[in-house]
């Protein structure tokens, strides 16, 4: 096992792109310097078409690096054999799995290859690391289940495990979360965040989820048209704007106090909301959403109370002074709306 953030990979003015014979060189971006250490999760983020796959795939060895250097558990990448890469970092790309009548036990043992030869006999030691993988990622159990019966979630469990069983140091991984839904998405960064942690790989994986990659990398790696690379914690990237230079859009903007982006609005509407805890926030958030701000004085035209003692209770008054008694957040804005306009018709 590599020591504790014994770096894994490093570039050095690193330049990466495409060479083929109908559009010659082109360069995607230059003057790379990062660095993953043992026991770190690292996610790369970046709009689509900014270059992420092509620079996971020069860090694998995939693609030649157009300028710079990659190292490797501290090696040239250009010095290290296909035979010796691939006791040094396993791959998982973004592609769906398209195999027929084959296991999960016969996928997960193919990521034994480099330890098994060419004819792939596995032995006792071999098949247990095998199963211990598979129990590892959450598919115990699922050894004899057909890959094509199983969801996608599974699926890419069952990608990782084989990775998993590789025994490399190194893990790089190319939007494992694409085909995923919402909590099959938090599943696998969770996985690979343990599995970072606990089993001191490093673990690289690029992806569009924003928020997970905030809430769970250790270290974030920024990636757009245009821009130099960017690269450290979240919080520090929060901080210091950079999560705002390098994904804010028109009429899209980062909160830097909540970590989310949010649809740029125009908040002429002020309205009062007493209440406190969960049903204050989502309430909270389902009037910003109609165009109401949150004001703190003793009456700004509406008033939200909410009530959460027993049975929950939204309680509407409006400049009328009526008050009326409502029982759930769609119906306090259609209400709402009622209020507005009969306010505005008076």
């Amino acid at each position: 096992m590599e020591p504790k953030g014994q770096s894994l990979i490093s570039t050095q003015s690193l330049s990466i792109g495409y060479n083929n014979a109908r559009q010659g060189i082109k360069v995607l971006h230059s003057n790379i310097n990062v660095k993953l250490g043992a026991g770190e999760f690292a996610c790369l983020l970046g709009p689509n078409g900014s270059g992420k796959s092509t620079l996971l795939q020069t860090l694998c060895g995939f693609n030649p690096a157009l300028g710079g250097e990659v190292f490797i558990d501290g090696r040239l990448i250009d010095t290290i054999s296909n035979r010796e890469m691939s006791f040094l970092s396993s791959v998982v790309l973004t592609e769906r799995i398209a195999v027929s009548n084959m296991t999960v036990l016969d996928l997960v043992s193919l990521g034994r290859t480099p330890y098994t030869g060419f004819f792939g006999r596995l032995k006792s030691s071999d098949h247990q690391l095998v199963v211990e993988s598979i129990k590892a990622v959450g598919l115990e159990g699922f050894e004899d289940r057909l890959v094509t019966n199983m969801s996608d979630g599974e699926r890419q469990k069952a990608m990782i495990a084989k990775a998993l069983v590789q025994e490399t140091p190194l893990i790089m991984l190319d939007e494992p979360t694409a085909f995923l839904d919402l909590p099959s998405r938090i599943e696998i960064m969770h996985l690979l965040r343990k599995l970072a942690h606990e089993r001191n790989k490093g673990i690289l994986l690029s992806t569009h989820d924003l928020d997970l990659a905030l809430q769970m990398a250790d270290k974030v790696w920024l990636l757009a048209e245009g821009r130099d690379m960017e690269t450290g914690t979240p919080e520090d990237l929060v901080l210091t704007n950079e999560f705002r230079h390098f994904f804010e859009r028109e009429g899209i903007l980062f909160d830097n106090d909540t970590g989310q982006f949010t649809i740029e609005k125009q908040k002429v509407k002020t309205i009062r909301i007493v209440g406190t805890g969960v049903e204050y926030k989502w309430v909270s958030r389902a009037l910003a959403r109609r165009g109401f701000a949150a004001s703190d004085e003793p009456f700004s035209g509406f008033q939200v109370e909410i009530k959460s003692d027993g049975q929950r209770q939204y309680l509407l008054t409006g400049p009328s002074g009526k008050t009326h008694k409502l029982r759930t957040i769609e119906d306090l804005l259609a209400q709402l709306d009622h209020e507005e306009a009969t306010f505005l018709t008076d």
